[in-house]
């Protein structure tokens, strides 16, 4: 396994395995394919075989450049239980603390046990701070969208 900075080619893969995911919110083929040309040094993706096996993608907050937010992590079904999802989060972190980063947020619906426990994982493994709080609450959606709770982890060192 190697992993990666994606590029524009790895877009589709992404699009595919975010759809087969049953987990998350799908964005149009676009948005991977613009995720992978303008944020590729914030996201990563994992190869087998020469072959997208997960991603995760993630952008600097322009008000908070020191916070990474991770959009969207998802590993193709043929390679989970491999600790993949939290191969590719230990090595983004790594490189965005190595250039002074020092937090980690993302959203995750109560119901999604296994990202909830991704993200517990990293902090352990990080040895940093876990703050949950609800960011966007069932009502400001405009459709039958769950709560998004904020997980912020750090502060991390370099």
């Amino acid at each position: 396994m190697v992993v990666v900075a994606p590029s524009i080619v790895d877009g589709a893969a992404l699009w595919r395995i975010a759809r087969d995911s049953g987990k998350l919110d799908l964005n149009s083929s676009y948005a991977y394919l613009l995720w992978c040309r303008d944020f590729a040094a914030t996201s990563r993706i994992a190869r087998i075989d020469g072959e997208v096996a997960g991603f995760v993608t993630g952008y600097l907050r322009p008000d908070a450049p020191d916070t990474l937010v991770v959009w969207q992590v998802a590993v193709d079904q043929r390679f989970r239980g491999q600790g993949l999802a939290a191969t590719l989060l230990d090595e983004l972190v790594a490189d965005v603390a190595a250039k002074g980063a020092r937090y980690l947020e993302t959203t995750v619906t109560p119901d999604n046990e296994a990202s909830v426990a991704l993200f517990t994982g990293l902090a352990r493994r990080l040895r940093t701070e876990h703050e949950r709080t609800d960011l966007f609450i069932r009502e400001q959606f405009p459709d039958e969208h769950e709560t998004e709770v904020l997980h912020r982890i750090g502060p991390f060192s370099r």
